[in-house]
């Protein structure tokens, strides 16, 4: 009988496999690679669920596929631009492992976590997309503030701001811990529930030194999967 692997709560298979929930080619909705046409691999498995999460479906099933697999089905659309996203990719321990095969392959890779997990494990080469869990997102005591200090300058932190209070929290960590300092700072609007106007007017109205974005792909292709 497999092992089970405590942070994904999935089987383990042999080495130099992951379980994926989906691999798709589309534009990058978010972040400083906004627009790129990328290749999304998709892992299965997520230890957080935040209520405004778009990504359920990942939390269970996938199947697994060997590094090799992977890699191929990538190199099918022929762009250098790619991103590991979950659920939380990093909860799968081969996850560090296909990081860097990305990048010895010679990718552009972007990493999307919830900061949740330590991105140590992540090769330095990454772009490490990592979320600060405001309060209403329902899981701010999962902040796994010690992730700070692994940052580096191609690194962004993201918060997903659900209300004026996350707002608020987001601010205040903003220049108590001068995160700007680290990385660059993305403040994001929960699609469908704040005014991305509003929010836009509050961080210039306090002068704060982020980048304010919304998510292209739900623009253009709503809330379908695999966009």
């Amino acid at each position: 009988m497999p092992s089970v692997d405590k942070q994904s709560g999935a089987p383990e298979a042999r080495e130099g496999m992951l379980k994926i929930t989906e691999i798709f080619h589309s534009l990058q909705g978010e972040a400083l690679q906004a627009g790129l046409p990328t290749v999304f691999v998709r892992l299965t498995g997520c230890p957080l669920r935040c209520v405004y999460c778009d990504s359920e479906y990942a939390f269970h099933g996938g199947k697994w596929l060997h590094f090799d697999d992977i890699l191929a089905e990538i190199h099918k659309y022929e762009t250098p631009y790619v991103c590991v996203t979950g659920g939380e990719p990093l909860a799968q321990k081969r996850c560090a492992d296909l990081l860097k095969v990305l990048c010895d392959e010679g990718f552009r890779v972007s990493l999307e976590t919830s900061g949740a997990v330590d991105i140590a494990q992540a090769d330095r080469r990454v772009s490490r997309v990592m979320d600060l869990k405001t309060p209403d997102s329902g899981e701010m005591e999962k902040n796994l503030w010690s992730n700070l200090e692994e940052l580096g300058k191609h690194d962004q932190i993201k918060f997903v701001i659900c209300s004026r209070k996350d707002y608020q929290w987001a601010s205040d960590q903003l220049r108590e811990r001068k995160l700007h300092d680290y990385c660059e700072v993305l403040f994001s609007p929960v699609w469908g529930q704040v005014d991305p106007k509003e929010l836009a007017e509050w961080v210039l109205e306090d002068r704060l030194p982020v980048r304010f974005q919304l998510q292209l792909h739900n623009i253009l292709w709503g809330d379908e999967p695999g966009k």
